[in-house]
């Protein structure tokens, strides 16, 4: 476990967030993911960078479940001035009870997301203009291995598989991946619309003059998708997510969608519809399309109820409702991002400007 530790931060440090001598990094995470912290620390210590711990406890219970609306919606200082300041963020996500806010209203939940929205955007155009690089991953805890159903041996065994950790040269495999990666952006690149049609599902989207971006590890980690900002006016049509939707430790089961010219007209979930409408409800930007996305991951082949994973699966493709990324050419903005996923790896086919260029998971070619 500790070799396995020690090269997840290395990785994470030297190729994901490249840290250069001089570098402030913060280091983010909660106290049950110590182990990595401290190796990630030591790594940036090689690296020549200047760490900044952020230890914190895992308080967002009781802060909404006590505080007042002004609690609820104050944002730190200390936290404004690390997203003006960090030239690195790696931040570790592992909460031990990733049902902590189950019983909290989504009410109280939309209000954080409003009142975070204008620090998020300043962090993504901090990003863009180049002068902050981020890293988000993840550490195998119990409640993680629990959501996954699996045990935490065999989460532990599955995080590192789909970091592509168990090798003597991950780097390389890294860099392997992000050419084929690379491809399918390319390909992706020369295409003006989408239509995926699957069980439940026949969304057309638009996206011609936006960007595709191969995701190859150097913000996620792990990693392995493709992703687009569609037009904000240019999705028609429903989708059925094959998944579960789980934001900020909510599920919320079974969600279709039907969009008329960019805006979500119907949502319906099977559970948590209550969840589902508060959050679309969040603000304008919240009832559109933020991102458009192919899971090109076959080291992450199941569902684990973490969308650091499971938005990679390999054969999936994801929406985000919400705030899209600026590199894109996106320019909806809204405080919610919520990734909902589509499994296509049986009876579904893509056409990109009416010729079919997908089927059942796989790219015909690229």
């Amino acid at each position: 476990m500790s070799e396995r530790l020690r090269r997840l931060a290395d990785v994470i440090v030297g190729y994901s967030a490249g840290v250069k001598e001089g570098d402030l990094v913060v280091i983010e995470g909660t106290a049950n993911v110590e182990p990595l912290l401290n190796e990630i620390y030591a790594s940036v210590l090689q690296a020549r960078g200047l760490p900044s711990p952020r230890t914190t406890l895992e308080l967002d219970e009781l802060l909404l479940s006590e505080g007042s609306e002004e609690q609820v919606e104050w944002v730190s200082p200390a936290e404004r001035e690390d997203v003006e300041r960090a030239d690195v963020w790696i931040v570790v996500d592992a909460p031990s009870n990733t049902k902590a806010l189950t019983a909290i209203s989504p009410e109280r939940q939309a209000a954080t997301q409003r009142a975070r929205k204008a620090l998020r955007e300043r962090y993504l155009e901090r990003a863009l203009n180049g002068e902050l690089r981020w890293v988000l991953t993840a550490y195998p805890t119990t409640a993680a291995a629990q959501d996954a159903d699996m045990s935490l041996s065999e989460y532990e065994d599955f995080v590192y598989a789909a970091a592509l950790l168990d090798d003597g040269d991950p780097v390389g495999r890294w860099r392997a991946f992000s050419e084929e990666l690379q491809r399918a952006a390319e390909f992706l690149n020369d295409k003006e619309e989408l239509r995926i049609v699957a069980d439940g599902t026949d969304l057309t989207l638009s996206f011609g003059g936006r960007t595709w971006i191969a995701a190859d590890g150097h913000e996620n980690f792990p990693d392995g998708e493709v992703f687009t900002a569609p037009h904000e006016t240019g999705v028609d049509g429903t989708i059925r997510f094959s998944y579960p939707a789980v934001f900020r430790g909510r599920q919320v089961d079974d969600v279709r969608l039907r969009f008329e010219e960019g805006e979500v007209v119907a949502a319906t979930a099977a559970r948590a519809q209550d969840f589902l409408e508060e959050m679309i409800a969040v603000d304008e930007g919240a009832r559109r399309v933020g991102e458009l996305a192919f899971g090109l991951n076959d080291a992450v082949g199941v569902f684990t109820r973490n969308i650091l994973f499971d938005e990679k699966i390999g054969g999936t493709v994801h929406i985000a409702l919400g705030s899209a990324y600026p590199e894109c050419g996106g320019q909806n903005r809204s405080a919610l991002h919520w990734d909902m996923i589509c499994d296509l790896r049986s009876g579904s086919e893509v056409y990109a400007d009416g010729e079919l260029v997908y089927r059942d998971g796989r790219f015909l070619r690229f």
